[in-house]
């Protein structure tokens, strides 16, 4: 690949458009549910993925879940993808807490499948 593609590739990597998000991290078998923010929910997974198999969860519920159960059993959602060009990093940063906020009452007492 030559130099000027290389660089044409580069900016368009820097320049692209992420959709933000809610995402649940699920362990039925523990019967729990666990609700974050992310600001690039498609990388989310991968993040959620690594950090469940290196065994290094910063929240201790996950982590003692994960101990317990094995990554296994869990199960990583999109709950909401929030793609609001218009929107500043502070507007962005409290839609994202607003949204948390929603999603943990709405799955607060609902029983894992």
């Amino acid at each position: 690949m030559d130099r000027p593609n290389r660089r044409q590739l580069s900016r368009d990597y820097k320049e692209r458009k992420t959709a933000a998000g809610i995402y649940a991290l699920r362990c039925p078998a523990a019967g729990a549910v666990w609700v974050g923010v992310s600001q690039n929910i498609d990388a989310q997974a991968n993040s959620i993925g690594f950090v469940l198999r290196m065994g290094s969860h910063p929240n201790r519920e996950v982590q003692t879940a994960l101990k317990t159960h094995g990554g296994e059993a869990f199960a990583y959602g999109v709950l909401e993808r929030i793609d609001e060009p218009d929107l500043t990093p502070l507007g962005l940063s409290d839609l994202l807490k607003r949204r948390e906020r929603h999603w943990i009452e709405a799955l607060a007492g609902k029983k894992l499948a």
